[in-house]
């Protein structure tokens, strides 16, 4: 696969430098595989002949408003007084006189909270089986289950979607009464959805199922805790024996009938 590269101090200078080898690849006929390093040090003089509009946060309106007043380049902006363009533009001013010399002091974030959880399937043809169906549904919702498991995440609201032949697509979501990262409970959220908007030998091109309101798994029992502490067992030893084996090292009769095994 194509891939190119920015190498520089900062993220700013990065961007700046990826975008500027993959500029040069275009019209040579190759992919742009393009390595572009900025030394320390040099982060304002690599900036300076760029036009002003490739600076981060330099977009249409504010790149004409700079043309007015004679700024065109990035070296252009570094050298106006910051003064003057903190009293154009606020404090967007002060940020993008900092940036045209080549400063940006914004954290790497290596990792984000994921907000949802989803897996979807798209059938190489159009599916009307129930049976296919549901047992689609189901390991979907297994797949959910075992990311929130594997992150310790539970989750409130679970999730469908469907896509019809002709491609139009819907979504339908229930708030459960209390968080969950079982399998069977997803399963069964995601089928009571799937029954209100399916009808029988109606076709379907895509299924999703997916888990939001994601927060720390942590048990709280309740009077009304409809989760059975034999299943939770049970779905820990499947998944010690999946991470182990594989994901098709154990698997539900119900899939193995309709395979047409035993």
């Amino acid at each position: 696969l194509p891939c190119s590269l920015g190498v520089a101090s900062n993220k700013l200078l990065a961007k700046a430098a990826n975008d500027v080898g993959k500029a040069a690849a275009r019209g040579t006929g190759h992919p742009p595989n393009a390595v572009t390093v900025v030394p320390p040090g040099q982060e304002a003089q690599f900036l300076a002949p760029l036009p002003a509009q490739a600076l981060w946060g330099v977009g249409p309106k504010t790149a004409a408003r700079l043309a007015e007043i004679g700024i065109q380049t990035i070296g252009d902006l570094a050298a106006w007084p910051e003064a003057d363009l903190a009293q154009r533009f606020g404090k967007t001013g002060h940020d993008l006189s900092q940036r045209a010399r080549g400063i940006d002091d914004s954290p790497i974030v290596t990792s984000h909270v994921a907000k949802s959880i989803s897996q979807e399937n798209t059938f190489a043809r159009d599916v009307s089986d129930e049976k296919i169906l549901k047992q689609t549904l189901r390991s979907l919702a297994e797949g959910v289950g075992r990311q929130l498991r594997h992150s310790e995440m539970a989750c409130h609201t679970v999730k469908l979607k469907v896509r019809w032949p002709d491609f139009t697509t819907l979504t339908r979501q229930i708030t459960l009464s209390q968080a969950t990262d079982q399998d069977e409970t997803i399963y069964a959220a995601a089928l009571a959805l799937f029954e209100r908007v399916w009808r029988p030998r109606r076709s379907i091109r895509l299924l999703g199922v997916g888990a939001s309101g994601l927060g720390p798994h942590a048990r709280q029992l309740s009077l009304w805790d409809t989760e059975n502490p034999r299943d939770r067992k049970l779905q820990s030893t499947l998944d010690e024996l999946r991470e182990r084996y594989g994901d098709r090292a154990v698997v539900r009769g119900a899939k193995v009938k309709n395979n047409g095994g035993i």
